[in-house]
């Protein structure tokens, strides 16, 4: 007879996985400790042996996703060639995240809003805007535009404008299909190459 293992992941494992579900299915300050813990399967004395407070929770959710979008983004770069391609895959993405049904904006934007000055989530918001707009400035200089820092603001706007449109707006879609064309619009208006 074969012994059927699983793996158990780790209560630091869980209570991520709790506090992504429910922070970004409802907010961060929505979300009290307990209903962290129950869904997690720990004692609230875990939570704060793990994490400290739930601020830390928090920090730790934000650097989570951080992490992997970071690793998401650095994939969809090495799958492409060509700088134009690389900035569109960037979008391609997005368009197929922005479209889905689970989407409910971006987790960044709606931790720093729910965020006082030097909160944790204010603090992991303004990290990752400032990645993503260094990603962006660095994308449009590879595409060769004279301007790089203002095309790659422009860029920068977009992708947050979509994922806004597409967390307010009934037609999800609609946002995800006219991002795209916005930025093939930005960079044929900065001269790239279509290569």
């Amino acid at each position: 007879m074969a012994v059927k293992t699983t793996e158990r992941r780790s209560a630091r494992e869980r209570l991520l996985a709790a506090a992504d579900d429910l922070f970004y299915a409802e907010g961060v300050h929505v979300v009290g400790v307990d209903r962290i813990v129950e869904r997690a399967g720990v004692t609230k004395a875990t939570l704060y042996n793990t994490f400290g407070s739930k601020d830390e929770l928090v920090r730790a959710y934000l650097e989570n996703h951080f992490r992997r979008r970071q690793n998401r983004i650095a994939q969809i770069l090495a799958e492409h060639t060509t700088p134009r391609a690389r900035l569109l895959a960037v979008f391609d993405e997005m368009e197929g995240l922005l479209a889905g049904s689970a989407f409910r904006g971006c987790r960044f934007i709606s931790a720093a809003a729910e965020s006082g000055p030097g909160d944790p989530g204010e603090v992991v918001a303004e990290k990752y805007r400032a990645w993503l707009w260094s990603l962006f400035n660095d994308l449009a200089k590879a595409v060769g535009v004279k301007n790089s820092r203002e095309v790659g603001r422009q860029l920068f706007l977009l992708y947050d404008g979509a994922a806004v449109a597409a967390r307010m707006d009934e037609d999800r879609g609609a946002a995800a299909k006219a991002v795209r064309s916005a930025v093939i619009a930005v960079l044929d208006a900065a001269g790239t190459r279509k290569r």
